[in-house]
């Protein structure tokens, strides 16, 4: 009855927030640089919660995550574009291009750990980069040109409603588990009998095909997409999200990427000046909270109660 409770409190929520950012596009309350911001805040959201479930709650340095989003970006773009498919296919077949490349290298590599694994997963993300620029159908260097905006403030809510509740019911499953069991101790989680690199590639792929929906709406929202788009910077600063939010909370790449994205926004104006802010910020950030801002833990409506609000509801309970 309390999760039932709670999770209706979150619809209500979800639905109020939805309600306002619709609300302010129709009375000019938020303009063309606040939808920017927003579409890249929800893009960078995706992209964070999916690169957490390898990085957090697998325990996989992954640096190749752009490389995913450039698959996604590009399977999707030459279906709306070329081929005149619509929005929803395009997603689809995009993640599932991604996932099919999450696996591909997940295969390979996933045996690997710790710094060899970082490095073989680099090398991915400029494989899919330099792939890219030599294909002369996509735009070459390029990139694709006149990509339809498809992307609106309700397929970017959704789509991020989508994630978060799907990876969430992943987390808390038991395959979720197994992977949890990877990241804290993998030699006792094969000792279980645990399939180790299944779990590892089945992280990497779920990954991977949300990292694929990020890119098809950001190539439908800003009309071009170049391989340069999707280098490992790209993917280091979603890494810089998820460690910041906390490795292994979910909320805490959403709280996370909200603050980077609208910092970046706001700091843009002063060149190179941004970069020292930016950087001062997140040290001072790591240097206090070493775990991140939410260290493992998630946001949740317990943490306004009283603490022995819990104890009335347990006795009452009984």
């Amino acid at each position: 009855m309390k999760l039932k409770k709670r999770n209706i409190i979150s619809a209500i929520l979800l639905l109020v927030v939805y309600l306002i950012v619709l609300w302010g596009r129709s009375q000019g309350l938020i303009t063309q640089f606040h939808e920017v911001t927003i579409v890249t805040m929800g893009v960078n959201m995706i992209l964070a919660v999916s690169l957490n479930l390898i990085v957090g709650f697998t325990g996989q340095l992954h640096l190749g995550h752009a490389g995913f989003m450039a698959v996604g970006a590009y399977v999707a773009g030459v279906m709306t574009m070329k081929l005149g498919q619509p929005l929803i296919l395009a997603v689809l077949l995009g993640a599932v291009a991604a996932a099919i490349a999450g696996i591909l290298i997940g295969i390979p590599t996933l045996r690997l750990r710790g710094d060899y694994l970082a490095i073989a997963t680099l090398g991915f993300g400029e494989i899919i980069k330099g792939i890219l620029v030599n294909i002369e159908y996509v735009g070459g260097a390029a990139g694709l040109i006149g990509i339809p905006q498809l992307t609106n403030w309700t397929w970017l809510f959704a789509m991020i409603v989508l994630t978060v509740v799907l990876i969430n019911n992943f987390i808390n499953s038991t395959h979720g588990r197994a992977c949890i069991s990877v990241r804290e101790n993998e030699i006792a989680a094969e000792a279980m009998g645990i399939n180790t690199t299944g779990y590892k590639v089945l992280a990497f792929s779920m990954g991977a095909f949300f990292a694929g929906i990020a890119g098809a709406l950001y190539a439908h929202y800003f009309f071009l997409i170049q391989p340069n788009s999707f280098t490992f910077l790209k993917s280091f600063d979603a890494l810089v999200i998820v460690v910041l939010g906390g490795l292994g909370s979910i909320t805490g790449s959403i709280i996370a990427a909200l603050g980077v994205t609208g910092l970046n926004t706001l700091l843009q104006d002063l060149g190179a000046l941004r970069m020292v802010i930016y950087s001062g910020l997140l040290v001072i950030v790591m240097v206090f909270r070493p775990k991140g801002l939410m260290g493992t833990k998630e946001f949740t409506f317990e943490m306004f109660m009283p603490k022995g609000g819990d104890k009335h509801e347990r006795v009452k309970g009984k």
